[in-house]
C-alpha cells in the first residue's frame, strides 16, 4: 500500500504511530520517498509511540481532535486488516459522511478476504432495514491496494439527502 501510493503522488495521513502495521506502512512510504503526516494525541507521544522520522507529525490533545484533523487532512478514507480501533475510526468517518459531514471515499484493503464478513454485515444491515443502500455504497473494497486506489479515485460519493427527518423520529 505504501509504495502504491508514493506512485500515484498520494501523501499519506495517518495516526502518526511507530508501531504496528500503520507504522510499518508510513516506512514504506517514506523509504519510497512519499511524505507522511502523522497525527498522533500527547498521551500517545508520551508512552513513545510516536513516529518520529515522518515528514509532519502533529500532536493534539484528544482521540477526537485526532481523527477531525485526520479527516481535514484526508482525500479519502481506507482501513487496512486491524482492530477494534481501526473499526472505531473507519466506522466514524463512515457515519460522519452518512450524515452529510463530508463527501470523501472509504475503502477497504480486503487482504486474503479479511473484511469479508464485515461487508456481509453491511449487506445484512441493508437488506434489514438498518442502513440504507446509498449509505451502503460509501464502502469500497478491493484485494489489491492498487485496485483499492484505483477505486477510491473514481467513485463518486453519493449526494445524500437529509438521512433523518427530527419530525418523524
Amino acid at each position: 500500500m505504501g509504495t502504491a501510493l508514493v506512485r500515484r503522488g498520494i501523501e499519506l495521513v495517518y495516526g502518526g504511530g511507530r508501531v504496528g502495521l500503520m507504522g510499518v506502512i508510513a516506512d514504506a512510504v517514506l523509504t519510497a520517498g512519499g511524505k507522511v503526516i502523522g497525527v498522533i494525541p500527547q498521551d500517545l507521544v508520551a508512552r513513545e509511540v510516536a513516529h518520529r522520522g515522518l515528514t509532519d507529525l502533529r500532536v493534539v490533545g484528544s482521540m477526537h481532535e485526532r481523527k477531525a484533523s485526520m479527516v481535514e487532512l484526508s482525500d479519502a478514507f481506507i482501513a487496512l486488516p486491524g482492530g477494534f480501533g481501526t473499526m472505531e475510526e473507519f466506522c466514524e468517518v463512515l457515519t460522519w459522511a452518512q450524515l452529510g459531514l463530508h463527501r470523501k471515499p472509504h475503502g477497504l484493503l480486503n487482504v486474503a478476504g479479511f473484511y469479508d464478513p464485515l461487508l456481509a454485515f453491511f449487506d445484512h444491515a441493508v437488506a434489514e432495514a438498518f442502513v440504507r443502500p446509498a449509505h451502503r455504497s460509501l464502502v469500497v473494497a478491493h484485494t489489491q491496494p492498487e485496485g483499492l486506489l484505483d477505486l477510491l479515485t473514481t467513485v463518486e460519493p453519493p449526494h445524500l439527502d437529509k438521512w433523518i427527518d427530527r419530525d418523524r423520529t
